[in-house]
């Protein structure tokens, strides 16, 4: 029991330590490349004071909160999509599980619609109040009823909400083109135009959710044993489900309405690490993070690289990416419940 135990230690420290890799090759690789290269050289000369390149200096330091907005945007997807498997005990969901995304894009197309509201803090405010708002529901919805809003519950009212939201969204959108031009461009999922004031929007809500996210790992652990296992254990399981299911809309409703809904973060990672790795959330948590972090911030380079001259929007890289792997897992993997 002992050397499996330390097996398994080692094998997590190792699966770690590449990550840490991953997202520091993905940092450098989103300074250098775009329409313009910039060498290795030349990236460790700004940090150093030592470039003198006025152009190579302009592009780096605008290409430094496109890359610390993906890397923080990555981690927040990725503890999300391990909160909500978490919570409803399905090991492939993600954070739109609760009608996050869906309740986003109603409130911005209402607000491009009927409030002519196009860009800038308005815009962002109304997609996240639009995601908590459709949490809350689909939550209140869950909760009516015997047994409360247990994992069965929440799945099927998210996605009857999201379906119905759906619905809504086509409806005010199709009939006016301008309204679906504008629409569809926050809609496909983009950190291209990130600023520092997006990263100071959203490290608070990166913040809240996290802690959050780590105060209830434990709690959930004792859950993935069932409900009645964990009444015993002496959890209480309704608040640690709501506080987790908070963390969750947080985190993603936040990223969302900065860049738009971008998928497959949260849902392919924290399924991946469950399977190699363990099932303990505290450990899905922190790779999920660390995993979520490397893998947008490198989509984003593949983006730029891929549709030089110009770009790949990142919403559409982590389809092209997650969508084969996700259909592997799905085939190669025996589902289980958490």
């Amino acid at each position: 029991m002992m050397q499996h135990k330390r097996y398994s230690n080692n094998r997590i420290f190792i699966g770690l330590i590449i990550e840490i890799v991953f997202v520091i090759l993905s940092l450098f690789l989103s300074i250098s490349y775009g329409s313009k290269s910039i060498p290795l050289t030349d990236i460790i000369g700004y940090f150093t004071d030592d470039l003198n390149d006025d152009f190579f200096r302009a592009v780096i330091a605008a290409r430094i909160p496109r890359t610390v907005f993906g890397l923080l945007a990555g981690a927040a997807l990725g503890v999300s999509g391990a909160l909500m498997q978490a919570i409803t005990r399905n090991p492939i969901a993600d954070p739109s599980i609760l009608g996050v995304n869906t309740g986003a894009a109603l409130f911005v197309v209402v607000g491009i619609a009927y409030l002519n509201i196009s860009s800038g803090i308005r815009l962002i405010g109304l997609s996240f109040t639009g995601a908590l708002l459709t949490a809350l529901f689909v939550y209140g919805i869950a909760s009516v009823g015997y047994g409360g809003a247990n994992s069965i519950k929440l799945a099927l009212a998210g996605a009857a909400v999201s379906t119905a939201l759906g619905a809504l969204v086509n409806t005010i959108m199709l009939p006016d083109s301008q309204v679906m031009k504008q629409f569809r461009f926050w809609q496909v999922g983009s950190i291209s135009g990130a600023t520092w004031d997006d990263i100071k929007l959203l490290v608070p809500f990166l913040v809240v959710g996290v802690i959050l996210a780590v105060i209830c790992a434990s709690p959930l652990n004792a859950m993935a044993l069932g409900d009645e296992m964990a009444v015993s254990l002496g959890v209480k399981v309704g608040v640690v489900r709501l506080f987790a299911a908070l963390a969750g809309v947080i985190l993603c409703a936040s990223v969302t309405a900065l860049a738009g809904p971008i998928g497959f973060v949260g849902l392919m990672l924290p399924h991946v690490f469950r399977q190699l790795f363990s099932g303990d959330m505290r450990i899905v948590i922190q790779m999920s993070a660390i995993g979520g972090a490397g893998l947008l911030t490198f989509s984003d380079v593949l983006g730029r690289v891929l549709g030089r001259p110009g770009e790949l929007e990142v919403g559409i890289i982590t389809a092209i990416v997650g969508a084969p792997v996700f259909i592997w897992i799905v085939c190669k993997t025996k589902a289980k419940s958490i």
